[in-house]
């Protein structure tokens, strides 16, 4: 070649050479279309330079039964085209029509055995495909010429077999043939691969470069452009993490890591934040042909779903134990005042069981917002709805109250109620009872309500203070941090209540 170059004239010179050489090439370009030939190829093959350039080489002998033999062919141009790499079929059996004696053109039967190599200009990038190719077909024939008559069989060996390289053109065949049941395992094994639920990827050298990975792998780091870059830059935002640590003592040790319910923050889009992820994974040392450590599988599933939900459980238990614990202390303190204020067993289990009802009301429109608070018209009208939506009236607007502000107030407006049926609007017919609240201050907001009875029997202040008194004031002061008055006018039963509505719910 550098003697080529001296002459002045290399592209002249090669083309010259290339043309001249006693074997067959040619070349084609990237879709396959022939792109020049040397003057061999054309004897070889009975074809015109004319008949032949940019013709695609798979429709260049129509009429011809390639079946297979094609599929093989193109395979081979497609393995230089995705790798860059020269590919090589050792036995190629692809008949092709050629002019007999009498120019008529027929299927002539024909053996090959077919190199194909890149071609790529200064920047690398492949220009042609150059095929050179030998014609093997006189010796399949002097082989088949050589098995006994009546029989299908070659023989094994002969002294002509072997002066033909008939073995080696056996073993090149067989060889061809285990590649080809290698090359379609694999293609089954990448895809399984590329199609697993979880995640996987290769990582090569002390560097830990991205070789491949799955389309899991691809969406648990956000689809980013990662092969062939080492881990350290493709993913950054593992740095302090441990993980890098982790994978140089696998590659340092020959040992595998094996990570369950690992945290890992993660930038799972393109210039977005950091997201927790948890993953159970295992990190595999991969060893070459003379045992040493060159790469480590990764293989995992994000189990962030589970690890929420298993948080979520334990929340809701815990929620739950500690919301029984508080209702049995209600029970409790409801059964020892309702006990106190009823020495008759009668009297003391039917009010017992009315406080019992009432907060399982309450409990009850908790559970259908999942206890995430309820409506306070809704509280009254559960209270109410006994003696008659004319006879209660309800003025404000909804107001949603957290579960144990809502489970306090069940308790208070039942007692409201039960002490007017008994004593005062709500005992007679013509009584009627107007409940109006309001949310005052929103930067701090607090929630005033207001019980007015009319028209009930006339009214005068207790002698003692009942157990309904004391549970109204104790819920509201205690439990609510709030204020009440109870005031009893001869014109009616009036309450007054003020609690908080932000405050945090109570231990």
């Amino acid at each position: 070649m550098k003697e080529l170059a001296k002459s002045g004239d290399l592209a002249v010179d090669l083309a010259s050479a290339f043309d001249a050489s006693p074997n067959p090439y040619m070349l084609l370009t990237p879709d396959l279309r022939y792109a020049g030939m040397n003057r061999a190829y054309l004897d070889v093959t009975k074809q015109t330079r004319e008949a032949l350039l940019g013709r695609h080489i798979m429709e260049a002998y129509d009429g011809a039964d390639l079946g297979e033999n094609a599929n093989q062919l193109r395979d081979s141009f497609e393995r230089v085209l995705l790798t860059g790499e020269p590919h090589h079929i050792a036995v190629l059996h692809y008949p092709i029509p050629m002019p007999d004696e009498k120019g008529e053109w027929r299927t002539v039967d024909k053996y090959w055995s077919c190199t194909h190599s890149p071609v790529t200009d200064d920047d690398g990038v492949l220009r042609y495909i150059l095929q050179h190719t030998s014609d093997i077909t006189e010796l399949q024939l002097l082989r088949r010429q050589t098995r006994p008559a009546g029989t299908a069989e070659i023989p094994p060996m002969s002294a002509l077999d072997a002066i033909v390289s008939g073995r080696l053109l056996q073993r090149a065949e067989d060889i061809q043939a285990s590649n080809r049941r290698l090359e379609s395992e694999r293609n089954r094994l990448v895809e399984m691969f590329m199609q697993a639920p979880g995640f996987m990827t290769v990582l090569s050298g002390p560097d830990h470069v991205f070789q491949m990975h799955n389309a899991a792998y691809g969406q648990l780091i956000g689809h980013r452009d990662i092969v062939g870059k080492p881990i350290r830059e493709a993913m950054p935002e593992l740095e302090g993490q441990g993980y890098f640590e982790f994978l140089d003592g696998v590659m340092a040790t020959g040992e595998p890591y094996e990570g369950r319910q690992n945290r890992v923050r993660l930038q799972q889009t393109p210039d977005g934040p950091l997201t927790d992820v948890y993953l159970n994974f295992i990190y595999q040392p991969i060893r070459g042909e003379t045992g040493a450590v060159v790469g480590i599988f990764v293989q995992g599933h994000d189990v962030t779903n589970d690890m929420v939900a298993a948080e979520r459980q334990k929340l809701m238990i815990d929620e739950l134990n500690h919301r029984v614990k508080n209702t049995l202390a209600t029970v409790q303190s409801i059964a020892m005042q309702t006990a106190r204020s009823h020495t008759d067993p009668a009297a003391f289990a039917e009010g017992f069981q009315a406080r019992l009802i009432a907060l399982s009301h309450t409990h009850d429109l908790l559970t259908r917002r999942h206890w995430e608070g309820a409506d306070l018209r809704d509280i009254l009208l559960h209270e109410t709805e006994v003696h008659g939506a004319t006879r209660v009236v309800l003025n404000g607007p909804p107001v949603i109250l957290s579960p144990a502000a809502a489970l306090s107030l069940g308790m208070i407006f039942h007692e409201l109620a039960t002490n007017a049926a008994k004593y005062g609007a709500l005992a007679s017919g013509e009584g009627r009872v107007f409940v109006d609240w309001a949310v005052a201050n929103q930067s701090d907001r607090r929630l005033a309500i207001e019980w007015r009875e009319r028209n009930g029997p006339p009214v005068a202040p207790p002698d003692r203070r009942g157990f309904g008194s004391r549970l109204i004031e104790r819920n509201v002061r205690h439990d609510l941090a709030g204020d009440v008055k109870l005031s009893y006018p001869t014109d009616g039963f009036h309450a007054e209540i003020s609690v908080p509505l932000d405050r945090g719910s109570p231990s």
